[in-house]
């Protein structure tokens, strides 16, 4: 028998000084059975971070092979953002940087062994892509919050990430690499 994906449930408030977004949002993300805590947190922190009109999770989430684990897809359906989460392969991130105006990755891995793995690797505009990396002790310590309901407030300010989790408090600095 299939394991079924778990649903959380996040009342959202971000405050990104830094772009200029301030929003309040009810999500219901839903984990699936091979995704890991780390990383449904870093594809909830991209989305909040990358936050804005057409916005959405992808279809198929983690397991899903066509599409990032966050996209941003204009009025007409057109794909303007491709947000890829974790250690994505060259050819994923080649074949978004292609498909959309701009692409990102986030990630909770270590970004010197994320970058290694990239490297001398064919893609399309790589060094237009940021890689975005999060302090490892920040994500182990803010997955331990995470109930199946959550009031969440992001807050950013030059690139130092303010997290709230159920009334626990977390903050890291949003570290950017470039792909090329």
């Amino acid at each position: 028998m299939a394991l079924s994906a778990t649903l959380h449930h996040f009342t959202l408030q971000i405050a990104d000084v830094d772009r200029g977004v301030y929003e309040e949002l009810e999500l219901r993300v839903a984990r699936h059975p091979s995704e890991t805590d780390e990383f449904m947190l870093t594809r909830l922190l991209a989305y909040c971070l990358e936050y804005e009109e057409g916005i959405a999770f992808s279809g198929g989430g983690v397991s899903a092979t066509d599409e990032p684990a966050v996209l941003v897809r204009d009025l007409t359906g057109r794909l303007t953002a491709w947000i890829d989460i974790g250690a994505p392969d060259a050819d994923r991130i080649h074949r978004g940087s292609k498909l959309a105006d701009r692409t990102a990755v986030y990630t909770h891995r270590d970004p010197a062994k994320v970058l290694a793995q990239l490297t001398g690797k064919r893609i399309h505009r790589a060094e237009d892509i940021p890689l975005y990396s999060f302090d490892r002790a920040f994500i182990d310590a803010a997955v331990t919050a995470i109930d199946r309901r959550n009031t969440v407030t992001v807050s950013v300010t030059e690139r130092e990430l303010y997290l709230e989790i159920n009334g626990t408090s977390f903050g890291t600095t949003i570290e950017e690499h470039r792909l090329g």
